[in-house]
């Protein structure tokens, strides 16, 4: 796929849309106003600036420039425009420090030779190239010189210009991108021909638009047919005099298409799978049916029509098993309204214990249930606590060593109390505080537990960074606030574990934002100082890299020396977690490849799996040690 790289971004095809706030000339010739469009743009999102630089001595005759009057029309209303809007060096200069400092790229149109010069002392990553300056060779080749890639708009060109261009550049090996470009200020919808971009992809080079049109729909739409770059001029006021500013977007209108860009990005996915999202789960369940019993049933009675009933819940088999369900022999009592299930269709849920994968695994508990578990034989439990739970005590059966049962022992924090989220992270300083109080209490619980069970115990904490509607993009401060929170806890005689987190959770019946502790090399940064070690969720990542973009594996590889407990699950899309083994796009077998020899704690982590007395835990041992075993074959140790 054709793909260039600027900066440390890489752009083209099957990457996130490069965005591009055209500043041009819209600072009218003022710094303070360059600097607070170049603040508008980062608020807005954008992936970088761009500005024009030219030398009008060695653009323009010298009789237009000393008379302006003595060219055409336009050239009387632009040039005097051009005169007076032109930035010093020393501002350029000054322009670049600003964007460095707000973490933003700074890009500009090269008009001339001298320009172009400048603008490689300014460590420019790349250079665009104005529509009028298509057909210019010389300045073309000039450009290919400096080895950056080149970012051309094909407006007021013909086909065959382009096609020279193109040519030109390919001779001399050179990287650029191409700009689909109607270059009139505004330019009308009817002459937009937006489709047209088609015909530039045969040039086999990332594809874009560069935008004058009012309104964002356009842009909006460019790329979701596959600009890889969408360009748009913004400005502070419409009104303002100037060639550029009422072809401009202002704020508001900036930002929308941003956002709006990357909602339809994130919406297309990849075509290649269906899956449940989490927000469907949650309400499949509830609006969802099973089959029930439509009236008692006792063991022995064949299952007839008059027997079955569809209701919600969906806590039983589905509807669709309605015939394989009818003329069945009922094997135990089913109370009126009670759920068939699998078993009930002849499906044993069963674990062979003396198969499973070499590791120290265990299941989703809570006070009230974990004696239902320990049939499996299990190695260790995980306690899953909401905050009303920190005011109990454990009931006290016995799993220390030399005890029936020795089982280690990991807790899981609660992740929220009343409707608020646990956030080490916040940047409300009361909520910081009240989150890392409720984590203090499950440390304290959790020691109150320890000497009933074997080794140090281990406690699992979501370290929060969540956003409702808009992500936060001080990142920094958000790991300084966890850094703290960290610190200020005792957590002697545990063993401190942070879970690393999905893009999109659900929390009270909506979608959040995670805004850190999702990329292995910010985890492996945070915790390898502290000498800790993190919980890895594989559905949570995998979800991150989804979004992100990154490689699933490679990203496993980084993690291993800083995991101390495994939360497996399968994963798809952007929100699909806790999907059963198998269910989503996790290939497991190369999963316990690069896993390697970690044979350390472990639980499967399936959505509702400790219903029907932890069917759901324990078809994901089963699928997990065959995958597990099927990664050994031909591995020798």
């Amino acid at each position: 796929m054709p793909v260039i790289k600027i900066g440390d971004r890489l752009v083209g095809d099957g990457q996130p849309t490069y965005i591009i706030a055209e500043i041009g000339v819209n600072h009218n010739g003022f710094l303070d106003l360059a600097l607070k469009l170049i603040d508008v743009a980062v608020d807005a999102g954008a992936d970088a600036v761009k500005f024009q630089k030219r030398n009008l001595e060695k653009l323009y005759a010298r009789k237009y420039l000393e008379n302006a009057n003595a060219g055409e029309k336009t050239l009387r209303y632009l040039l005097p425009i051009l005169q007076q809007v032109e930035l010093a060096n020393e501002d350029f200069e000054r322009i670049v420090e600003y964007c460095q400092k707000k973490e933003i790229t700074f890009l500009c149109s090269a008009f001339d030779a001298d320009s172009a010069d400048f603008l490689e002392t300014l460590g420019v990553p790349a250079y665009k190239v104005a529509s009028a300056d298509l057909t210019n060779l010389p300045l073309l080749d000039h450009l290919v010189k400096k080895v950056k890639p080149l970012i051309l708009s094909t407006g007021m060109s013909h086909m065959h210009e382009v096609e020279l261009t193109v040519e030109f550049l390919k001779a001399r090996r050179a990287e650029f991108a191409l700009l689909h470009c109607n270059s009139t200020y505004p330019a009308a919808f009817e002459d937009i021909n937006l489709r047209f971009m088609e015909q530039l992809r045969r040039f086999e080079v990332p594809v874009g638009y560069s935008g004058h049109e009012r309104g964002i729909a356009v842009s909006t739409v460019a790329s979701v047919i596959g600009a890889s770059i969408i360009e748009r001029h913004l400005t502070l006021d419409r009104t303002m005099d100037g060639p550029d500013h009422a072809a401009s977007l202002e704020p508001q209108g900036f930002k929308k298409m941003v956002r709006d860009i990357q909602q339809v990005a994130i919406s297309l996915g990849t075509g290649e799978e269906k899956y449940i999202s989490r927000g469907e789960i949650l309400n499949r369940e509830v609006l969802g049916k099973s089959l029930v019993a439509a009236r008692r049933i006792l063991p022995g009675e064949i299952v007839t029509s008059e027997m079955v009933a569809v209701k919600g819940p969906a806590l039983g088999i589905s509807p669709q098993n309605y015939t394989r369900l009818l003329g069945r022999t009922a094997g135990r009592v089913i109370d009126e309204d009670e759920p068939f299930l699998d078993r009930d269709l002849g499906v044993e849920i069963a674990l062979d214990v003396e198969h499973v994968l070499p590791m120290e695994y265990g299941f989703t508990v809570r006070f009230r249930d974990f004696s239902n578990m320990l049939a499996y034989q299990p190695r260790m439990l995980e306690f899953h606590f909401t905050d009303q739970d920190l005011d109990e005590h454990y009931p006290g059966d016995d799993f220390s060593p030399g005890s029936a049962q020795p089982l280690k022992l990991v807790v899981h924090a609660p992740e929220f109390w009343e409707r608020s989220l646990v956030d080490l992270c916040s940047l409300d300083e009361r909520h910081r505080k009240a989150s890392r109080e409720l984590l203090q209490k499950t440390i304290n619980l959790t020691r109150e537990m320890a000497p009933h069970f074997v080794g140090v115990p281990k406690v699992v904490i979501h370290p929060g960074a969540m956003s409702l509607d808009h992500p936060i993009r001080d990142k920094a401060a958000l790991y300084e606030n966890l850094h703290r929170s960290v610190c200020e806890l005792d957590y002697q005689a545990v063993e401190l574990l942070l879970e690393n987190l999905p893009p999109h959770p659900w929390y009270f019946g909506g979608q959040w934002l995670t805004n850190a502790f999702m990329d292995v090399r910010e985890i492996r940064d945070f915790v390898a100082p502290l000498g800790l070690k993190f919980c890895y969720d594989s559905s949570h990542h995998k979800l991150y890299c989804n979004w992100a973009h990154v490689d699933f594996y490679e990203q496993l590889a980084l993690a291993l020396p800083y995991i101390g407990h495994l939360h497996l699950s399968d994963g798809a899309g952007l929100d699909g977690e806790g999907l059963q083994i198998g269910e989503g796009v996790i290939d497991w077998i190369h999963f316990f490849r690069v896993l390697g020899e970690y044979h350390g704690t472990m639980i499967p982590e399936i959505w509702r799996g400790h219903q029907r007395g932890g069917e759901g835990f324990l078809i994901a041992i089963q699928r997990l040690s065959e995958a597990y075993f099927a990664s050994q074959i031909g591995i020798t140790h």
